[in-house]
C-alpha cells in the first residue's frame, strides 16, 4: 500500500506511518466491519456523534467515504486523534510523578512548547564515549603496574576477572531493565525505583550520587598527582621524601606534597564545574578532547612496552621477559606507608581484599551512559550497546596489560616506579603524562556531568521535599545541583589521600550495582505481563549472582565501610518511607505482593476455615442514617472501631458505600468518592480497602455487596454499621424498611452482624477506658461474642477494663450448674472472665404474676401506643387491598399477643442491664433475629426498648461457624 491508496482531502485525516512492519490506514465505506454496522439506526450515539462534529469531514467527493471511520464504536479514530505520534518518537508530555496526589494521569502533547535543550546523543557519544572515558581513569595509569607488582600476575588476573564479572553482570542486569520500556532522566535511580520502589530507589540513588561526587574528586586528585609529577617545579611546598629499603641499595622517591594536592585539586574541580555549567553541548565538544590523547596514550604505552629492552628506558626494565614473568608470577604482599611505597615499618598491609577496593573503582563506569538517559536518542538501543562494549573492551586490555607489565619489569620497579606507564612509553613521557592528566579530567568531567543529573532526577520526583531545590524544568540544566556536586567534591579533594578516598567510592558503586541486579532479578522471577525487555539475553540467575558478586565485595574491601555504607542506605530509606509522599511506582515489590496474594488465596482455597485461622474481616457499612459533615466520607468513630476488631492490627477491613442512581450516571462520582473514603481510612490508619457501589437504592446494593463482596475466603464475614437512632427523631420512615432488611440479608448470607449503638462516644486509642466490658450471653453464636471483647481489650484504650459474661437462664433452671459450665468452657477458651448468671421470668410468668411494673410504664405504654396507631393506619390501608395487611410491601401477620412479648422481653433485656452495667465501658448483647411476618417498623420498637439509655453498646450476632476452639 503506497501513499496514493490513502483517500481523503483533510490534512488532519491523512496519515500514513509504519511500525513494526504494519500499515496503519483509515476504515473506509466498503470495509466489512463497516458494512457489518451498515444497520445501526440513524438515532444511535455514534450517529449523534458524526453530526455533532460535522466539521471533521472531508468536504470534498470523498466526504461521504470517509465519514464512515471508527465513531461507528463511539470512538474517532486513534489515528486522528494520536496520529501514533507518541509510538514514533513525537515528544509527549510525559505524565507527572506518582507521588503527587491528585493530579490527572492522561497524557497532553505539548509541541508547541520551546524546548532549551533539543540535543539527543547516539550510542558512540552518549554511552560509549562517557563509559570508557570513566573506566580508563586513574587507576589504571597510576595504580594498576603497582596492583601488579605487589599481588602478582596470577591474582591479578583474578582480580580483574573477578571485578570484570561483577561488573558485566550488572551490565546484563541493566540492558534488560533499560529496554523495558522508555526511560526518563535519573538513570540507576530510575530503573531501581521504578522496579524496587521509591524507597529503595531514593536510598540507593542518593547514595550513587555521593559515589559520583566522590569519584570526581577520584579523578581530580590522580589527574594533579599526574601533573605534578611530571613537571615538580610547579609545587608551591616541598615534595615529601620516601626511603626505599626493598633494594641493597636505598634510594629516596619523591611524593608530591598533601597542600600541592589540596590547592590543584580545587582550582581544577572549579574549572570543571564551569565546563559542566555550559551543557551538554559544551560537554560534548570537550569530550573528544579528553579522549583522542587518551587512545593515543593507550597506543604509545603498547609501543613503548614492545620496545622495551633490558635498563631501557630505565632500570629495572627487562622488556618482555619470560623470566621477569615467572618471577611476577607469584603475589607479594608486604607493608606499605601511606603513599604504597613498600617500607617494613609502614602502617598499611595490602592483601587481596584490599587491592579489590583499590582496584574496582577501575571499572565502575558502566553508569555514566545511563546517567544521562534523559539525553539519549533511543536509551533502549544505545544503552546495552554502549555499556556492554565498553565493559568489554576495558577488560578485555586489563588482562592484557597485566601479562604485559608482568613480563616487562621487575617487581621492585613495579612497586616504587608509580608512573611506569610514563617511563616506558614512546616517544617520549610527556606524551603519557598529558594522556594521564586528560583522561583523569574527563573521567571527572563525567562524573561531575553524571551527579547532578541523578539528584535533578531525584528531586524532580517529588519524593522528598527537602530536595526540591534541586528540581529543574523539562531540558534544563541542574545549575544547583552542579553547584552541590563541586562542593562535595572540594570537600572530597581537601582530604588529598587517594587511597582513603576510593573504599567510600567502591562500596557506594557497589551498592547501586546490587541494586540493578536485585530489581532485574525481581522482574525477571516475578514474570509479570509489563516485564518485555528487547535485551532477550539475560536471566534471574545472572542478576542474583551478580548481585551476590557485589555483597561479597563489599565485605572482601571493608566490613566496616560496607556496614557504615548499607546503615546510611537503611537511614535514607527509613526517613523517606516516613517523609516521602505516598504513590504507587508500580514497582516488582507490588508485583511479588499480588502473587504472593493470588497463591495464598489458591491455597486457602474455599472451604471452611478452620476456628484457629479465622481472622474477622468486617465489612463497614459507611453510608450514615443521615448526614455527615462536608468531605467526611463515614462517620469518624467507624474507622477507629474497625481497628478494635482486630488483634495488634493485623487483619482487613472492607469500608463500603452506596450511592443512588444510575452507574451510566454516576460512574465517575463513585470513582472520585472511593479515592476520597480511600484517603479518610489512610488518614485514620486503619488497614482497609474502599469500594463504592452504585445502585438504584440502599436495599438493592447492600444485596449485591453481600453476595459478591471478596475472593474465596477472604469474603468479608462481619457487617458492621452504625445504629439508626436518628429515625424517630429525624421522622426517616424509610430506615426501618432498610434496616430490617439489611439484618435478613447478612442472615441469609450468613454473615455475622455488629451494630454500635452510641457510635459518637466511642474512644481512640488514646482515650483510656476503665471498668468492665459487660457480655449479656443469650444465644450461642459461635463464640464470635467472647472474642470480639478479647479482641477489644488487645487495644490500649480497653487495656485495664475487665469482662463480665452475664448468662440469661430462665427462672427455674439450674443457675449453679450454668455457672460451672460457662466457667469450664472459658478455662478452656484461655478467656479471664467473671461469670454472672441472671434468671429472667418468662413472659407467661409476667403474665400471671399481674400487670406491668410501673418503672417500665413510661417506656412501654408508649411504644404500644405507638405500634397500635401504626397497626391502625395498616388496617385503613388494607381495606383497599381485598383486606391484606401490607408493610414494607409485603403482608404481614400480626399476633398483638406476640408483639407484647417482644416488647416485654426487649424492655426486660434493657432493665437489666442498666442495673448491672449502667457504668461498663461498653456492653455486649446477643441481636434478635427480625420475626417473620412482623413490620420493619415494629422491629424498630423492639429494638428502641433494647438500646434505650444505653451509652454504648454492641449487638452481635454470629453465623453457623464457630470462631473459637478449645482445641490446640
Amino acid at each position: 500500500m503506497d501513499n496514493g491508496d490513502i483517500e481523503g482531502g483533510g490534512s488532519e485525516d491523512e496519515f500514513h506511518t509504519k511500525q513494526s512492519g504494519r500499515e496503519y490506514r483509515p476504515v473506509v465505506a466498503h470495509d466489512p466491519a463497516v458494512l457489518e454496522m451498515s444497520s445501526i439506526p440513524p438515532g444511535s450515539s455514534s450517529q449523534a456523534k458524526t453530526n455533532a462534529n460535522p466539521d471533521r469531514l472531508n468536504d470534498n467527493e470523498n466526504g461521504s467515504e470517509r465519514e464512515h471511520r471508527l465513531e461507528l464504536f463511539g470512538f474517532d479514530s486513534l489515528v486522528n486523534i494520536l496520529g501514533l505520534k507518541s509510538m514514533t518518537g513525537e515528544q509527549v508530555a510525559a505524565p507527572s510523578s506518582p507521588r503527587r496526589d491528585g493530579e490527572d494521569a492522561s497524557f497532553t502533547f505539548d509541541r508547541d512548547r520551546p524546548r532549551p535543550n533539543d540535543l539527543k546523543l547516539g550510542t558512540m557519544m552518549g554511552v560509549f564515549v562517557p563509559c570508557l572515558q570513566n573506566i580508563l581513569g586513574i587507576i589504571y595509569y597510576i595504580r594498576f603496574s603497582w596492583i601488579v607488582g605487589m599481588a602478582g600476575i596470577g591474582e591479578s588476573l583474578v582480580l580483574v576477572a573477578f571485578c570484570g564479572l561483577c561488573t558485566f553482570l550488572t551490565g546484563i542486569s541493566l540492558s534488560a531493565i533499560a529496554t523495558n520500556g522508555a526511560m526518563k532522566g535519573g538513570g540507576p535511580y530510575y530503573l531501581i525505583g521504578r522496579a524496587l520502589g521509591p524507597e529503595i530507589g531514593v536510598s540507593i540513588g542518593l547514595c550513587f550520587f555521593l559515589g559520583n561526587a566522590v569519584a570526581g574528586a577520584l579523578y581530580v586528585l590522580g589527574a594533579v598527582e599526574t601533573f605534578l609529577k611530571a613537571v615538580p617545579a610547579a609545587g608551591i611546598f616541598r615534595e615529601a621524601i620516601t626511603t626505599f629499603n626493598g633494594t641493597e641499595v636505598a634510594h629516596p622517591i619523591q611524593s608530591p606534597s598533601s597542600h600541592d594536592l589540596q590547592i590543584y585539586g580545587i582550582v581544577v574541580t572549579i574549572v570543571i564545574c564551569f565546563i559542566v555549567f555550559g551543557g551538554v553541548k559544551m560537554i560534548n565538544r570537550v569530550a573528544p578532547a579528553f579522549l583522542i590523547p587518551v587512545l593515543f596514550s593507550l597506543f604509545c604505552i603498547f609501543i613503548g612496552i614492545f620496545l622495551a629492552k633490558k635498563d631501557y628506558p630505565a632500570d629495572g626494565i627487562t622488556g618482555l621477559s619470560m623470566e621477569s614473568f615467572k618471577e611476577n608470577w607469584s603475589s607479594d604482599y608486604q607493608l606499605t606507608n601511606n603513599a604504597g611505597i613498600p617500607d617494613p615499618e609502614g602502617k598499611v598491609y595490602w592483601n587481596f581484599n584490599a587491592l579489590v577496593g583499590l582496584f574496582f573503582p577501575a571499572v565502575t563506569g558502566i553508569m555514566a551512559g545511563s546517567n544521562r538517559s534523559s539525553s539519549l536518542k533511543d536509551t533502549q538501543r544505545s544503552i546495552p550497546i554502549g555499556t556492554l562494549a565498553a565493559t568489554l573492551a576495558t577488560t578485555v586490555l586489563y588482562l592484557v596489560s597485566v601479562l604485559f607489565f608482568g613480563a616487562l619489569a621487575t617487581r621492585d620497579t613495579l612497586l616504587t616506579d608509580r608512573l611506569l606507564t610514563a617511563t616506558i612509553a614512546w616517544p617520549f613521557p610527556a606524551i603519557i603524562y598529558v594522556g594521564i592528566i586528560l583522561s583523569t579530567l574527563g573521567a571527572a568531567l563525567q562524573s561531575m556531568t553524571g551527579a547532578p543529573r541523578l539528584l535533578a532526577a531525584i528531586a524532580n520526583d517529588e519524593i522528598l521535599p527537602v530536595l526540591n531545590y534541586f528540581k529543574v524544568a523539562d531540558g534544563h540544566e541542574p545549575h544547583i545541583a552542579t553547584l552541590f556536586t563541586a562542593f562535595i567534591c572540594v570537600g572530597c579533594v581537601v582530604i588529598g589521600n587517594l587511597d582513603l578516598i576510593t573504599p567510600t567510592v567502591t562500596m557506594f558503586y557497589l551498592l547501586c550495582y546490587a541494586g540493578v541486579n536485585l530489581s532485574c532479578f525481581l522482574l525477571d522471577l516475578l514474570d509479570a505481563p509489563s516485564w518485555r525487555p528487547r535485551w532477550k539475553i539475560h536471566h534471574w540467575s545472572l542478576s542474583l549472582l551478580g548481585a551476590s558478586l557485589c555483597i561479597v565485595i563489599m565485605f572482601l574491601i571493608s566490613w566496616s565501610f560496607t556496614v557504615v555504607s548499607l546503615a546510611l542506605a537503611s537511614l535514607i530509606y527509613y526517613y523517606v518511607s516516613i517523609k516521602g509522599k505516598a504513590g504507587d511506582w508500580g514497582d516488582g515489590f507490588k508485583s511479588a505482593y499480588f502473587q504472593l496474594a493470588l497463591r495464598s488465596l489458591r491455597s486457602l482455597g474455599a472451604n471452611q476455615v478452620h476456628p484457629k485461622n479465622w481472622y474477622p474481616i468486617p465489612l463497614v457499612f459507611c453510608r450514615p442514617w443521615g448526614k455527615l459533615p462536608e468531605n467526611v466520607p463515614c462517620h469518624p468513630k467507624l474507622a477507629d472501631f474497625a481497628n478494635c476488631m482486630k488483634k495488634k492490627g493485623r487483619g482487613m477491613s472492607i469500608f463500603v458505600s452506596i450511592l443512588d442512581g444510575d452507574y451510566h450516571e454516576h460512574a465517575e462520582d463513585a470513582k472520585a468518592a472511593c479515592k476520597q473514603l480511600s484517603t479518610y481510612i489512610d488518614y485514620k490508619c486503619c488497614e482497609g480497602v474502599a469500594e463504592i457501589v452504585v445502585a438504584p437504592n440502599m436495599s438493592e446494593g447492600f444485596r449485591g455487596i453481600v453476595q459478591t463482596m471478596g475472593l474465596g475466603n477472604l469474603k468479608p464475614n462481619i457487617v458492621v454499621m452504625r445504629y439508626p437512632e436518628i429515625w424517630r427523631r429525624e421522622n426517616l420512615k424509610e430506615i426501618p424498611a432498610t434496616f430490617v432488611g439489611i439484618i435478613n440479608d447478612c442472615i441469609v448470607a450468613n454473615k455475622a452482624v455488629v451494630i454500635v449503638k452510641g457510635l459518637d462516644e466511642w474512644p481512640n486509642e488514646y482515650q483510656m477506658q476503665y471498668g468492665t466490658i459487660d457480655l449479656y450471653w443469650i444465644v450461642r453464636d459461635g463464640g464470635l461474642m467472647l472474642l470480639l471483647s478479647q479482641l477489644l481489650r488487645t487495644k490500649k484504650s480497653f487495656e485495664n477494663c475487665k469482662i463480665q459474661v452475664f448468662c440469661i437462664a430462665e427462672k427455674d433452671s439450674d443457675a449453679e450448674e450454668l455457672k460451672a459450665d460457662v466457667k469450664k468452657f472459658l478455662y478452656d477458651l484461655r478467656m479471664q472472665a467473671e461469670v454472672i448468671v441472671i434468671s429472667m421470668k418468662s413472659w407467661d410468668v409476667q403474665i400471671e404474676g399481674g400487670s406491668q411494673q410501673d418503672e417500665w410504664s413510661e417506656s412501654f405504654t408508649p411504644a404500644q401506643q405507638r405500634i397500635a396507631g401504626y397497626l391502625a393506619e395498616m388496617k385503613r390501608s388494607a381495606q383497599g387491598d381485598g383486606n391484606k395487611l401490607m408493610a414494607d410491601g409485603k403482608p404481614v401477620v400480626v399476633n398483638e399477643q406476640q408483639v407484647e412479648k417482644f416488647l416485654y422481653t426487649t424492655l426486660k433485656l434493657n432493665s437489666t442491664i442498666l442495673r448491672y452495667s449502667r457504668m461498663a465501658a461498653v456492653v455486649l448483647v446477643s441481636l434478635p433475629p427480625p420475626p417473620a411476618h412482623h413490620p420493619a417498623y415494629f422491629y424498630m420498637e423492639y429494638m428502641d426498648l433494647l438500646v434505650e439509655n444505653v451509652p454504648r453498646l454492641l449487638i452481635v450476632r454470629g453465623y453457623r461457624r464457630d470462631v473459637v476452639t478449645l482445641f490446640t
